[in-house]
């Protein structure tokens, strides 16, 4: 939505989070993509699929079942595909979730440019990771199993691996992650701190309450200070404060 982006860098000042560089929009990267996709279809690791969400999902919750491996099955626009060894499995170490082994054939082909043309997360990711040089990835449990995906994609244009660790989930009452799209609130910014040892607490770090009155620059500090990642081995989900 129109100043979601600008919302957003304006919440991660007032939490006193800031960035390194340029901030950069996948809005203007599209070559860079392009770019991408042209060496994975050079390289045969490509297919057109005309498959539709609905028809799909009609399917259940398996991954893509190759309909389109041999040539799109209807008219019209296509999507286009990574091709996944079936039989091949990807294993990696996320340094909170431990040990990790996930066999491609059940991800499924995934879609790496959609059938209205625009680029999808998976080969946008991993393009962006790879050009900015970014050597850890951390981010929430939801995305694991994507993982897989994209480090066969780093293998096939030639990246290097990044490092990996995934977050525990924020979750509801009735198991749900919060997320806009089930109407969960946005950060009140206007008591920074507060939503730092907020964090905190959601993180297993135990924070002293006193730290909910300080600026945010202190509780920072106390945090890296005092940061303990063994307190999240294979914590995949916390309930959010009540």
């Amino acid at each position: 939505m129109p100043g979601s982006a600008a919302q957003i860098l304006r919440t991660l000042e007032a939490l006193n989070l800031f960035w390194d560089g340029e901030v950069t929009y996948q809005s203007a990267r599209l070559e860079r993509y392009q770019a991408a996709l042209e060496q994975l279809c050079r390289g045969g690791h490509t297919f057109e699929c005309s498959c539709s969400r609905q028809a799909l999902s009609a399917q259940g919750d398996r991954g893509y079942p190759g309909t389109c491996r041999q040539g799109p099955r209807a008219a019209g626009p296509t999507a286009t595909r990574f091709r996944v060894p079936e039989a091949e499995w990807v294993e990696f170490s996320d340094r909170l979730q431990g040990p990790q082994r996930q066999r491609l054939g059940e991800l499924g082909d995934v879609v790496i440019r959609r059938r209205d043309g625009l680029f999808a997360y998976q080969l946008a990711v991993v393009v962006d990771d790879a050009e900015q040089n970014i050597t850890d990835i951390v981010r929430g449990a939801d995305l694991i199993e994507s993982t897989a995906w994209q480090i066969k994609l780093q293998r096939a244009l030639g990246y290097g691996m990044p490092r990996y660790a995934h977050l525990p989930l924020v979750t509801g009452a009735d198991g749900g992650k919060l997320a806009k799209s089930r109407h969960a609130l946005p950060a009140q910014v206007s008591q920074p701190a507060q939503v730092l040892y907020t964090a905190l607490l959601l993180l297993q770090q135990h924070p002293p309450q006193a730290l909910a009155g300080l600026e945010p620059g202190e509780v920072l500090d106390w945090a890296v200070s005092h940061w303990n990642p063994a307190a999240l081995q294979g914590c995949a989900a916390v309930p959010a404060p009540a």
